[in-house]
């Protein structure tokens, strides 16, 4: 998503409202970021749009880089990240969510 669509803080403290009573969806292992966890991914954000996700083996550094991995592969946004839980955001051509403006 470009700039302009970037989400606001009203639209964030929404959003990771939601998803602090979601399970991970998705949980990336000692194998990282495969292709068959990336279509995985792809899927869920399309039925979904609001996705958690939990990085269980990995240091900080590769983290950071998984999420970025991540949100610009599938041009979501980064809602929230802490410790190895992150929470990311894509509207869907019908949106589920209504979000504040």
């Amino acid at each position: 998503m470009s700039d302009k669509n970037a989400l606001s803080n009203t639209q964030k403290r929404f959003l990771k409202g939601i998803a602090h009573g979601l399970n991970p969806v998705i949980l990336i292992g000692a194998n990282g970021l495969t292709e068959g966890l990336m279509k995985e991914l792809e899927k869920s954000l399309a039925h979904h749009e609001l996705l958690k996700i939990k990085i269980a083996s990995a240091e900080r550094e590769d983290r950071k880089e998984i999420i970025e991995t991540i949100v610009s592969s599938t041009q979501s946004q980064l809602v929230q990240s802490i410790g190895k839980v992150v929470v990311i955001y894509r509207q869907a051509k019908e949106p589920l969510l209504q979000l504040p403006k």
